[in-house]
């Protein structure tokens, strides 16, 4: 089974992007299920319905959040009732949504997906260790095909994660800092990566408009961190899993530019 997981989509110039490339890159790559972190798809900050509508229109099987899933609250009635999104799993049982969500791939074989938060230099949350513990002994009787999006500052804590969960699960694919990292790996059976990259506009400071942000962090007169709109890239990681095992045999970093797009055969 290819899986393709995709990082923190931002903002409309993300989503356009996502919309247009996907079907093109699923029939090229032979992908089998899309996994998408998408907490800052709406405006940069959160995600309405209808952008959540979009990517699944798109092709995104699974949608997984993180720190700004309740920015806007309009989605908390699809938290609540829709079953391909799920919040942070170490979030208190009482905020909306679910823990985990599956897919079936298109062989028909169930995949889980789940997302944790760290908690260096983070908002408090309880425990991800536990949180994840917790989870897999619910997905037991499920399915072997487990990734875990854990969505984290630190990348000390994305490999502490990953090595409690290795060989347990078939991904821990890190997100939140919005810089593909160098150093996918196969541990134990479990794909990792501490963070696959942002899927949104490159000639900005991590999504938001250079224009914008540089004048404030010198002279901290605030202004508004509108979304960039230049050089938008999909980003992410394809990762290969044996339907038997759950086990990933193989780990691999996605960057696609327009250019790279325009190469690509188009979807029939």
């Amino acid at each position: 089974m290819r899986l393709l997981f995709l990082g923190d989509i931002v903002g409309q110039p993300g989503v356009d992007f996502v919309k247009k490339a996907l079907p093109r890159l699923r029939a090229a790559e032979g992908i089998d299920l899309v996994i998408a972190n998408a907490e800052n798809a709406s405006g940069g900050s959160g995600m309405t319905p209808r952008t959540y509508r979009d990517l699944r229109k798109a092709g995104v099987d699974l949608v997984t959040m993180g720190d700004h899933i309740y920015k806007k609250q309009e989605l908390i009635k699809t938290l609540e009732t829709d079953d391909r999104i799920c919040k942070p799993a170490n979030f208190p049982e009482e905020a909306p949504g679910r823990e985990y969500v599956l897919a079936p791939s298109s062989d028909g074989v169930m995949t889980a997906a789940f997302c944790l938060l760290g908690r260096t230099f983070m908002r408090s949350v309880d425990c991800p260790f536990k949180a994840a513990d917790r989870v897999l002994k619910m997905l037991e009787d499920k399915t072997r095909q487990i990734v875990v999006d854990i969505h984290a500052e630190a990348t000390a804590d994305k490999y502490l994660l990953a090595h409690h969960l290795k060989g347990r699960v078939s991904a821990v694919l890190g997100t939140h800092t919005h810089v593909q990292t160098a150093d996918e790996q196969i541990l134990g059976g479990t794909a990792f990566i501490s963070d696959v990259g942002m899927t949104g506009p490159y000639d900005s400071i991590l999504g938001r408009r250079i224009d914008r942000v540089l004048p404030t962090t010198i002279t901290f007169v605030p202004s508004s961190f509108e979304v960039a709109t230049g050089d938008v890239r999909l980003a992410g990681a394809m990762v290969d899993i044996d339907g038997g095992s759950g086990k990933a045999t193989s780990i691999r970093r996605v960057m696609l530019n327009e250019a790279d797009l325009e190469s690509l055969p188009p979807a029939l």
